[in-house]
C-alpha cells in the first residue's frame, strides 16, 4: 500500500523535499543544539551559559483517514491496471470542512508498475472536459439567462462554431431541456448557450469563473507549482471567436482535479466553498499545540435558487433514465455528480486521430440528500485502454469508494442473516466425540442412533444432525481393514495407522476411494492408498 506517500512527502538530501515534508519542514526538523567553547592551552573548554539546547521537531497530524485512503488507492489501482491507463488520481474530501480524507496518485512506469510518481490531483492542470459544464451551468442560471426547464436545440449532436466543429458523444438529440442536456452531457447545447449569451460579453462569464476561484491556486497546504490553473482572458493572444463555446464544455482552460473538486464540494455544501487542507493538528511531545480549523473561501458561490436547480441537474446525471452515469445508480443511497470525457493530445502531438487519447472523469458527492463526502476521480487513459468514457472508468472507481465509505461510516442499516431452511443433506464420517463437541459448540440439535463404537456417519439436514453407524462398515475387529470412505484425512490416517497399515493419500477433502476394501483381512506389511476429493 502506497498510503499517499507523494502527498505525505519525502525528505531528501540530494533534491528538494516534496509534499507535507516540504511545507512543514521547519516544524518537523526541529533545531540543532549548539555549544560555545573556548580554546585554552591546546584544548577546547565549554563556556558557561553558551549552550543552545536542541529541540525535537513537532509532529503533524494529517487529515487523511487510513481506511478511506486504502479503499481509494485500491479502487484506483484496480481500474488503472484493468484499463491499462497512463496515470490517475482520486481525492476524497469531507464536504462540510474541506478536509482531504484520501488522495491517491498513480502513474505507469516503464516496467508497467504503477507508483506515486507525481501528485496528479494537486499538481497537474489539464483541460477538464465535461466536468467543467458545472461552472457554465451555474453561470447561466445565476445570470437568469436560462432555467433548467429552458429548451435548447442540440441540432442532432453536431454543429460548426465559426468554422470549428463541436460534437456530442451521442448523436440524434434535437430540442431538449437544459437539465436533460446536462444529464446527457451535450457539448453542443452548452457551447450554444454560452456563445449565445456570453459571446458579446465574455467578461461576464470569466467573472463567474473568477468567483469560483478557478483562476487561482487552491490554497491546499502543499506546494504544487505546476498545478497553476490557466483561465484565458480577452487579452490572451490565443483568444478567438471559438474560445467561449469551447471553454463552456471544458476546453481552452487548464485546471487541476482539486480545483474542480472544490467547486463540486461547494454545491454539496449548500454554496459554501471550503479551503482544502491536509493537516488537522500539530503536536509537541504528544500534546496538541495547534488545531487547524476549517476555512471558508467563499461564503456563497451562487443563490439558493441556482443551487437548487444545479443539485437537481447533478442528481439527474446518476438517477435519471438518460444520465451518463446511470450505471452507478444505487438503491441504498443517492449519488449526484458529473461525468467527463476529454480528448487530450498524446505527447503534445496534437489532436489528430492517431495521437488523441481520452481523460475520463467523474466528480460527485453522496449521500445526495445530505452530503458527507465529495470525490473526484480523473484518469488519463492510453491508446491501449479498452474503456474511455468517464462513467465507465472514473465512475466505477467513484462507486467502489463511495460504497465502501457508505457501508463503513454512513449506513445505519444492520445486516441480519436470515436463517433459511437448508434441504441439502450433508454426509460425513468421523469420530462420535468430535461430532458431539461441534454440535454442542454451535448449539445445534442432534441425535445419536448408534449404540456402540466411536465412529459415526453424520447426516446433516435442516440445521440438525443424525449420528448413526455406517452401513456395511466392518471396523469392529483389529484384524480387518476399516472402511474410511467419507472420512477426513486426519481421522482416516489415525484409524488405519492404528491397525498397522502404511497410508498414502492424494487430493483434498474427504476420502472417496481406498485401495484396500473395508472388511478384508489385514496384512500389516501392506500400504493403503487413499484418494480424496
Amino acid at each position: 500500500m502506497l498510503l499517499a506517500n507523494r502527498t505525505i512527502g519525502l525528505s531528501r538530501d540530494n533534491a528538494s523535499n516534496v509534499g507535507l515534508e516540504q511545507s512543514y519542514d521547519s516544524l518537523l526538523k526541529g533545531k540543532t543544539g549548539q555549544q560555545l567553547v573556548r580554546y585554552i592551552a591546546g584544548a577546547y573548554m565549554p563556556v558557561d551559559g553558551g549552550e543552545v539546547e536542541p529541540e525535537n521537531g513537532k509532529d503533524i497530524i494529517s487529515t487523511l483517514d487510513t481506511y478511506i485512503q486504502d479503499v481509494t488507492e485500491s479502487a484506483l489501482m484496480r481500474m488503472m491496471i484493468q484499463n491499462n491507463s497512463l496515470h490517475g488520481t482520486a481525492i476524497v474530501m469531507e464536504t462540510a470542512t474541506g478536509k482531504i480524507k484520501a488522495i491517491a496518485n498513480l502513474g505507469k512506469q516503464r516496467d508497467s508498475v504503477y507508483t506515486e510518481d507525481l501528485n496528479y490531483g494537486i499538481g497537474k492542470a489539464t483541460e477538464p472536459g465535461s466536468i467543467f459544464k458545472l461552472a457554465t451551468l451555474i453561470s447561466l442560471l445565476e445570470d437568469k439567462y436560462v432555467d433548467i426547464n429552458s429548451m435548447v436545440d442540440c441540432e442532432g449532436g453536431q454543429k460548426l462554431f465559426y468554422g470549428l466543429p463541436i460534437r456530442d458523444s451521442h448523436l440524434g438529440d434535437g430540442a431538449i431541456t437544459v437539465k436533460d442536456a446536462f444529464a446527457k452531457s451535450s457539448n453542443v447545447a452548452f457551447a450554444k448557450l454560452a456563445d449565445q449569451y456570453y459571446h458579446e460579453q465574455p467578461s461576464k462569464f470569466l467573472n463567474h469563473l473568477h468567483d469560483f476561484r478557478l483562476d487561482q491556486m487552491t490554497g491546499v497546504d502543499i506546494t504544487a507549482s505546476s498545478g497553476k490553473p490557466l483561465i484565458k482572458s480577452e487579452k490572451s493572444k490565443s483568444w478567438s471567436k471559438t474560445t467561449i463555446p469551447f471553454m463552456a464544455h471544458g476546453y481552452e482552460e487548464l485546471v487541476t482535479p482539486l480545483h474542480m473538486l472544490m467547486l463540486y464540494n461547494a454545491i454539496a455544501n449548500n454554496g459554501k466553498m471550503m479551503k482544502p487542507y491536509l493537516v488537522g493538528s500539530i503536536k509537541e511531545y504528544g500534546v496538541e499545540v495547534r488545531t487547524i480549523q476549517p476555512q471558508v473561501l467563499v461564503e456563497k458561490i451562487c443563490s439558493d435558487q441556482t443551487l437548487k436547480q444545479v443539485k437537481e441537474c447533478l442528481l439527474a446525471v446518476v438517477q435519471g433514465d438518460h444520465g451518463t452515469a446511470r450505471k452507478i445508480k444505487d438503491s441504498s443511497y443517492l449519488i449526484a455528480g458529473k461525468t467527463g470525457t476529454a480528448v487530450t493530445a498524446l505527447n503534445n502531438k496534437g489532436y489528430n486521430k492517431g495521437n488523441k487519447i481520452y481523460q475520463a472523469s467523474f466528480i460527485g458527492y453522496f449521500p445526495a440528500e445530505q452530503p458527507k463526502y465529495t470525490i473526484a476521480v480523473v484518469i488519463q487513459n492510453s491508446k491501449e485502454s479498452r474503456m474511455v468514457y468517464g462513467a465507465d472508468v472514473s465512475g466505477v472507481v467513484f462507486k467502489e469508494i463511495s460504497d465502501r465509505i457508505y457501508g463503513s461510516y454512513l449506513s445505519s442499516k444492520k445486516y441480519i442473516t436470515v436463517s433459511k431452511t437448508d434441504s441439502t443433506q450433508y454426509n460425513y464420517y468421523g469420530s462420535k466425540n468430535e461430532f458431539s463437541s461441534i454440535f454442542n459448540y454451535l448449539n445445534m440439535p442432534f441425535t445419536d442412533s448408534a449404540n456402540t463404537g466411536y465412529l459415526r456417519l453424520l447426516q446433516l439436514r435442516n440445521n440438525s444432525g443424525i449420528l448413526n453407524t455406517k452401513p456395511n462398515a466392518t471396523v469392529t475387529t483389529d484384524n480387518t481393514i476399516p472402511d474410511v470412505v467419507g472420512m477426513g484425512l486426519k481421522d482416516a490416517v489415525y484409524l488405519l495407522e492404528n491397525r498397522g497399515l502404511k497410508v498414502t493419500a492424494t487430493g483434498r477433502g474427504k476420502v472417496v476411494n481406498q485401495s484396500l476394501a473395508g472388511g478384508t483381512n489385514i496384512n500389516k506389511t501392506q500400504t493403503i492408498s487413499l484418494i480424496l476429493n
